[in-house]
């Protein structure tokens, strides 16, 4: 499968309300759309926030952290398209928590993470939600390494909620007290979950989904448009 476009392979789960399969796009804000910086030599992840020692951690450290998983997920773009079956590859985010944990020393009261891109994009997760276990960083996709505009040197994975929440290029986390809107500002949703249609913290999600099935048209040629 191609990591930009490519084809589906066709649902084996039922369809969240809203969506309808669709080939693996880039996706995403589309004043994002041509920010696809070059991974590090050495990439790092700065931890901070509501913490006591802010640090930063090597990336192959984290990956480190065992056991290794495998994934095959469903991406649920909020714009209503739905790539099916993707496999990714990489550490249970729930693992790096607790190695993260254990060396920053969070706020006991922190129950959110904002997690940053080198492309600058950033979105918030309650932190329960992040402790799935179906959430990955992963540094693969169909058997291969991430690549630039798959997320590469890592991203985040988190099936259960709306793509807009599956940062990619990941060099930041932070704890934090309180839900933030990140970059998707009053569009996103505090949990996004796709089971109960959250596409956006105001209006039902019914409500939401032609306004974004036409943005789908908006999003697409600001793409085209950095792709040349």
């Amino acid at each position: 499968m191609p990591l930009t476009e490519g084809s589906s392979a066709g649902a084996t789960r039922p369809l969240p309300p809203g969506q309808s399969v669709a080939p693996l796009r880039r996706f995403g804000l589309p004043w994002f759309a041509g920010r696809v910086p070059a991974p590090p030599v050495a990439p790092v992840i700065t931890v901070g926030g509501a913490v006591r020692r802010p640090t930063q951690v090597p990336v192959a450290e984290l990956m480190a952290l065992g056991p290794r998983r495998d994934l095959v997920a469903d991406l649920h773009c909020v714009t209503t398209w739905t790539a099916t079956d993707l496999r990714w590859g990489g550490t249970p985010f729930a693992l790096v928590h607790l190695h993260l944990a254990d060396l920053v020393h969070p706020h006991p009261r922190a129950r959110w993470i904002a997690v940053t891109g080198l492309d600058g994009y950033r979105a918030c997760l309650r932190l329960d939600d992040a402790l799935a276990d179906d959430v990955l960083l992963a540094d693969t996709f169909d058997g291969a390494p991430l690549t630039g505009p798959v997320g590469a040197p890592v991203r985040l994975v988190a099936p259960r909620q709306y793509g807009y929440k599956s940062v990619r290029h990941v060099c930041a986390i932070d704890y934090l007290l309180d839900y933030e809107g990140g970059s998707a500002g009053w569009l996103g949703h505090p949990r996004a979950r796709v089971g109960r249609e959250e596409r956006s913290r105001f209006l039902p999600g019914r409500v939401w989904r032609p306004i974004w099935r036409r943005a789908q048209s908006r999003v697409r040629r600001a793409y085209h448009a950095v792709d040349g």
